[in-house]
């Protein structure tokens, strides 16, 4: 961190977003866009930024490989923003070197698991209006969240009342799988429509031999009287 604030005393001479300041030290070059009223993510950050500061902005959104040219980023800071939706593809493209992601102080609810779980990146999730559930209990597990503000996750929302307000941390070490309550879900919408799809092949069945049974039935009585005719013309 006393590396990346030494980059602020010295000014660029590249090309910069006009609403951010841009400064480089021993080649590690930094975009500070903090507190600048922003709603979208520049699209003229330099190539080689290593810090790209996008905190305190009204940014709502953060859409498909919005950094997938920043390949040389190291730390992106999106924290108090009013960020509400993440698109899945968001930060492809940043796998390899990202270290820290603040996504913290945001209006997330939900958000794509494979955002997410493809980045090697320390992550910061607190205070954001989450809603629990599957994905983001996925996210926990298996992320690499920052220690210091993972209790700071809570369930805004939940499938059931008594979770809301809790931390999801909390919630989970109570025994509480929000994956196993998706999966039983999944099994009795499955068993719901093979139990409709073998309903149908039974009425077609039961039609079908009905159908030939009163076609049978027609034709005997076609016949029947056929005999007693050909008897009678001789």
């Amino acid at each position: 961190q006393a590396f990346f604030c030494l980059l602020l005393c010295i000014p660029w001479g590249s090309s910069c977003p006009r609403s951010c300041q841009c400064t480089e030290r021993a080649g590690a070059k930094a975009v500070l866009c903090s507190s600048r009223r922003l709603e979208e993510i520049p699209k003229d950050i330099p190539r080689d930024a290593v810090l790209l500061k996008l905190d305190a902005n009204s940014i709502t959104r953060i859409p498909g490989n919005a950094f997938r040219h920043l390949s040389h980023l190291e730390e992106i800071d999106l924290s108090r923003n009013a960020i509400e939706k993440i698109d899945g593809a968001a930060f492809k493209g940043l796998a390899a070197g990202l270290r820290s992601l603040d996504l913290s102080g945001n209006r997330i609810r939900s958000i794509p698991k494979e955002a997410l779980l493809a980045l090697n990146a320390k992550l910061r999730l607190a205070n954001n209006p989450w809603h629990c559930e599957c994905a983001l209990q996925e996210v926990l597990w298996e992320a690499r969240l920052d220690l210091d503000s993972v209790r700071d996750i809570t369930c805004h929302t939940a499938p059931r009342e008594e979770y809301v307000g809790k931390p999801l941390l909390q919630v989970l070490d109570a025994g509480v799988n929000f994956c196993s309550a998706r999966q039983r879900t999944t099994d009795v919408a499955m068993f719901v429509t093979m139990f409709a799809w073998f309903a149908m092949v039974i009425v077609y069945v039961v039609c079908y031999v009905r159908h030939n049974r009163e076609d049978s039935c027609r034709r005997g009585e076609y016949l029947r009287p056929l005999p007693s005719a050909q008897a009678h013309a001789e």
